[in-house]
């Protein structure tokens, strides 16, 4: 008996999915474009084929820019169509002259 309520109230571990990608749009306040690019063989022709998926994320500090390489995590629904959080900027695009 006294197993079980340890075990209980130990806290969940959840394992929330990254992707990595490219800022497309900065447009939004608070909000980024990531551009995730995956290459997955054709079902078919058998041929790798690159696919794309852009998603929205929370950027509640304005870190990220155009052209940087981001980590996004996933979170709860924050609007209709922003599911992500920004966790890091890997690396920033050049910027300037």
């Amino acid at each position: 008996m006294a197993e079980e309520t340890t075990t209980a109230n130990e806290k969940e571990v959840r394992h929330h999915q990254e992707k990595v990608g490219i800022v497309t749009s900065t447009k939004m306040q608070k909000t980024i474009v990531v551009e995730v690019r995956r290459r997955v063989a054709h079902p078919v022709y058998k041929r790798i084929v690159t696919k794309r998926s852009k998603f929205m994320a929370h950027d509640e500090h304005g870190k990220a820019h155009e052209g940087d390489t981001v980590r996004i995590v996933e979170s709860r629904p924050l609007s209709r169509n922003k599911r992500w959080n920004l966790k890091e900027v890997i690396r920033a695009a050049r910027r300037g002259v």
